[in-house]
């Protein structure tokens, strides 16, 4: 099979996939998948310890088209979104507080992973949009496997809130075609205050780098349709523009002025956001510009704007 596009397909027929596979889940035994580096056994049941309280099978929250992602992602039929309960991060201001705190979702087998990989391709969505992965790596290359042996040929978008384990990403090299990583804190005293890690940002900054080496700058093909590259948000959060500032810098200077950010302006206060005060108000419009601006003055030259 000739083809770089979806990246997976290399690895199906060479094996590679389902040698990952069986590292990745045999890695449950003693998670450290993610940033939180937990090291409980996840192979049956849930762990009180688990800080994502996940256990050996995937919980989905919802599966479908989005319209709602970036115009690379969503095209004209939308991204095919598969949204996991739990989380690493759970910053306190998650506006989709019910499933990354309470794990609202439904447990599902890898064979049934797979086939809404599958449906989102019959729906005609041009990727397999995994939301909030970091934590079910080893189900999702289960799934994949399966999918994949059964005709998946959509890429795959791994959109994650950037708290990521260097050793989980190489699982992922040659299987991700998009990597789209939120980068939100810059300060640790942010992180730890608002998502409970003083190394957030570290972690991220590490995580991003092996993600361009994995994927490069974004491509998209004649369609404006993301082909393989990296996708950078970041969220913008009232009073945060010190913080964007030296996020703008990291990207621009250290992975790539070419690098494609999404500077995000729908922050509101949720979760638990009114414990904060802070952040406990929307952002103002002029917040919002100053951020690009800064986007922009730092040397980024592929902005997206909202």
């Amino acid at each position: 099979m000739a083809t770089d596009y979806p990246a997976y397909l290399a690895l199906l027929e060479s094996g590679e996939l389902a040698r990952r596979v069986q590292k990745a889940v045999h890695s449950l035994g003693d998670c450290a998948l993610c940033g939180r580096q937990c090291h409980v056994d996840r192979r049956n049941h849930p762990d009180p310890d688990s800080y994502c309280q996940a256990g050996r099978q995937a919980q989905v929250s919802s599966v479908g088209p989005h319209h709602g992602e970036e115009d690379c992602l969503r095209g004209w039929a939308g991204s095919g979104t598969i949204f996991f309960s739990h989380c690493n991060l759970r910053c306190v201001f998650c506006q989709n507080y019910d499933i990354s705190f309470q794990g609202t979702g439904r447990t599902v087998q890898p064979d049934e992973l797979a086939q809404m990989m599958l449906g989102l391709q019959d729906r005609g969505c041009h990727n397999v949009n995994v939301v909030t992965p970091s934590h079910v790596v080893p189900q999702i290359l289960e799934a994949l496997l399966i999918a994949a042996e059964n005709g998946l040929r959509l890429p795959i978008v791994y959109n994650t809130g950037g708290y990521d384990q260097i050793d989980t990403l190489r699982l992922l090299d040659g299987v991700v075609d998009v990597y789209m990583p939120d980068l939100k804190f810059w300060n640790a005293d942010t992180s730890r205050r608002l998502a409970n890690t003083a190394d957030s940002r570290d972690v991220a900054c590490r995580a991003i780098r092996e993600m361009h080496r994995q994927v490069g700058d974004m491509v998209l093909d004649r369609h404006g349709l993301a082909r393989r590259g990296l996708l950078v948000r970041h969220l913008v959060m009232p009073e945060g523009l010190d913080e964007t500032r030296q996020i703008m810098r990291f990207l621009a200077r250290e992975i790539s002025a070419d690098t494609l950010v999404n500077v995000m302006p729908q922050y509101h206060p949720a979760g638990y956001a009114e414990k904060y005060p802070e952040i406990n108000r929307p952002l103002k419009h002029e917040e919002y510009a100053d951020a690009v601006a800064v986007a922009e003055e730092e040397g980024l030259r592929r902005i997206i704007e909202r």
